[in-house]
């Protein structure tokens, strides 16, 4: 364990630190879905000089463009002068979070009480996710193509909805149970109504919530079956502590890494080593799908910029690839004293110590991991030890207690070298995490080093 941060700042670092940290809570609480997180990327891209990639007839080093997918996944490129084919420095993060995401026939009722019915997203402790207040934020899509926006349980004003759990007067058999199945994957229904609707006979609380529905968002029930709506916690990021020196809040798995890399390369300007920014969603259900790093989305990106460069082969492209290095921006376990068992401390991540860099992630032998080449690590060491940045190399836990893995596998796939380095959060995955601003700083300066400085 080295010396914590905050004793070495300068004053004018701390001025950095905070400015950096009330922006990091604002993108939370502006981005609390990958949806949401992708319209803010792109305003604050566009006004750092970021064009749409589709927008572009011809490139040259120099120019910023972005490629968005689907409104869930982005890239941004700074494009350097050096030729693309010797490779890009990349900086690779997640933008979805666990939660809960509403079922395609989700509204019901039950003796009297309205609910929606949900599918939890992500490895979460179903228990932590009871009697909190929560927020519902997505899209609704109705059949002619409207798009109508959700955001409910926010505002002062707004109502909050709740995941009741037993009264501990009740509790007796529950109590008895393992932590994993306290609560039940289909009890994690959210209350959203218990009025009923005047002269309806039959479900009339959800009636209610029907006319609701229409008065509010001009949506009837089988809109909701071309809806992505996801149920979080409600409430802003916060600053934790009496020193104020940490961040509480939802989702900084991964938004915290996604924000570091977006400041950097809105931050560093002009480049000689093309430098990207890749934000995606899926993480935390295996990278899958059309919006997740499985997809070819970012690879398509690439082959259409080097087509507006004049310089497009099936080989460059393989080239480019191979020859570029990446920091898979992700974050780690922070060691937790109240739960020592858990962690080997000689290779544990600590607040306050800098950016966590991981040579693997997998579990249990490094089962479905990356495993960083020691070449690459120690260029790496050079970059940040010239800038003088701060960090930790560590690991998730003790070897057989559990694991974890990151989008890094799957671009080093194309040959290229990857490591993980993120931020350590304690009580990753809860419905509300903890987080240092000393090390999100330090992850904003360890990304602008390599996105100036990686050779």
């Amino acid at each position: 364990m080295g010396k914590n941060l905050w004793e070495v700042y300068t004053d004018e670092q701390l001025n950095e630190l905070n400015s950096l940290n009330e922006d990091y809570k604002n993108f939370l609480d502006t981005g609390k879905t990958e949806r949401e997180c992708v319209t803010e990327i792109i305003r604050q891209a566009e006004a750092g000089g970021y064009r749409e990639l589709s927008s572009v007839q011809q490139l040259k080093p120099g120019d910023k463009v972005y490629a968005a997918w689907m409104g869930k996944s982005i890239a941004l490129f700074n494009i350097g002068e050096d030729d693309m084919e010797q490779g890009m420095n990349i900086l690779g993060a997640h933008i979805d979070s666990p939660r809960m995401d509403l079922k395609q026939n989700p509204l019901y009722e039950a003796d009297g009480f309205a609910y929606f019915d949900t599918h939890y997203y992500g490895g979460i402790k179903k228990y932590q996710w009871v009697t909190l207040p929560l927020a519902i934020h997505g899209i609704v899509v109705k059949k002619d193509g409207t798009k109508v926006d959700i955001a409910v349980g926010e505002n002062e004003d707004d109502p909050v909805f709740v995941i009741t759990d037993l009264l501990i007067h009740l509790a007796g058999k529950q109590m008895d149970k393992k932590a994993a199945t306290v609560v039940e994957g289909e009890n994690l229904d959210i209350l959203i109504g218990s009025r009923p609707l005047t002269g309806e006979e039959k479900d009339a609380a959800a009636a209610q919530i029907l006319k609701l529905l229409k008065e509010t968002y001009d949506i009837e029930k089988e809109d909701l079956m071309s809806a992505e709506l996801e149920v979080v916690p409600a409430g802003k990021a916060r600053d934790c502590g009496l020193d104020r020196s940490m961040i509480m809040a939802y989702g900084q798995d991964d938004r915290v890494c996604a924000y570091t890399s977006l400041a950097a390369i809105l931050k560093v300007g002009h480049v000689k080593r093309t430098s990207c920014c890749i934000l995606v969603d899926k993480e935390e259900i295996g990278s899958v799908g059309a919006t997740g790093m499985h997809s070819r989305f970012f690879e398509n990106a690439v082959a259409d910029m080097l087509d507006k460069l004049g310089a497009f082969s099936e080989l460059k492209l393989r080239h480019v690839m191979a020859n570029s290095t990446m920091i898979s921006s992700d974050v780690g376990a922070a060691y937790d004293p109240m739960y020592a068992d858990a962690y080997d401390k000689k290779s544990s991540s600590f607040f306050g110590n800098g950016l966590v860099i991981k040579k693997h992630t997998g579990s249990r032998g490094k089962n479905g991991s990356n495993d960083a080449n020691a070449e690459y690590i120690a260029k790496l060491r050079k970059v940040f030890d010239d800038s003088q940045v701060a960090f930790q190399m560590t690991e998730m836990g003790k070897i057989d207690v559990g694991g974890g893995g990151t989008i890094a596998y799957i671009l080093a796939q194309f040959g290229m070298e990857v490591i993980d380095g993120g931020v350590a959060v304690l009580s990753m995955h809860a419905p509300w995490e903890v987080a240092s601003k000393a090390d999100v700083y330090e992850a904003y300066r360890a990304y602008c080093a390599f996105l100036k400085a990686m050779k």
